[in-house]
């Protein structure tokens, strides 16, 4: 983009350079950071801390600390994919760059 040109407002998010650009993809991965953080606690949390004391509980004759460590990840990823799809649509409203 040759210097004498300007984003149109409406695409300003799109350009990493403005402002405007720069504030949107900072919270986009201020979110992605936050909901990795999160999936990375219910995993070792639940899966590796909290393994002896919950190996003692049986769900469907398995026991409860198998369930988190493999079964209790994957629904926690899984339910975090929607909570990201539903926060980047409100960011991209706030930026004016939804679809």
């Amino acid at each position: 983009m040759e210097p004498d040109q300007q984003t149109p407002p409406e695409r300003a998010a799109y350009d990493y350079n403005s402002p405007a650009g720069k504030a949107y993809w900072r919270k986009n991965i201020t979110l992605i950071i936050g909901l990795l953080v999160v999936w990375a606690l219910v995993s070792f949390v639940a899966g590796i801390l909290l393994a002896k004391p919950l190996a003692d509980i049986n769900f469907f004759s398995v026991p409860l600390s198998f369930w988190f460590a493999h079964q209790g990840s994957i629904v926690v990823f899984v339910i975090l994919i929607f909570v990201y799809a539903r926060w980047m649509d409100r960011i991209d409203k706030e930026f004016d760059v939804h679809e």
